[in-house]
């Protein structure tokens, strides 16, 4: 797992900030990459996503081929017209993300729940398949 989180659009960002003065600021609304923890409890993995200011509506979980996706979209914000804004930084906010698990899961049985902007997500591990056995095959040759 990357130290620094991948964002694709880095160079772009730091070329709008450098092009344009802090009070011409143009933002582009941005897709966040949310930290999470992921740990092991009993027969169970958990993931902790932090999703601040999120409603719970917009959450959207997702486990496929023991890869863990979450993606949310945050709260729209809206220009007020009347208000003479020194300083505009609030936008909506786009959360994503997509982890390997560490181990096979049952990802029907995944569960979610969300409180004080932590998503937490618990996915019970699927039983050790059985090690298959190695069969040893004789080899025949045809006499001519």
């Amino acid at each position: 797992m990357p130290i620094i989180p991948w964002r694709p659009f880095w160079d772009i960002e730091r070329w709008f900030e450098e092009f344009w003065p802090e009070e011409w600021e143009f933002r582009l609304p941005r897709i966040r990459t949310p930290r999470m923890d992921i740990y092991e409890k009993d027969d169970k993995v958990v993931a902790e996503v932090e999703l601040p200011g999120v409603d719970p509506e917009n959450i959207e979980v997702e486990v496929k081929d023991n890869i863990l996706s979450v993606s949310a979209k945050g709260r729209e914000v809206k220009e007020e017209k009347g208000k003479g804004y020194y300083k505009r930084e609030m936008g909506e906010r786009y959360f994503k993300r997509e982890v390997l698990l560490p181990t096979e899961v049952i990802g029907e049985k995944a569960e979610a729940e969300y409180e004080n902007g932590i998503l937490k997500v618990t996915i019970p591990k699927a039983k050790p398949k059985e090690e298959k056995k190695k069969i040893k095959i004789k080899v025949k040759t045809k006499e001519a």
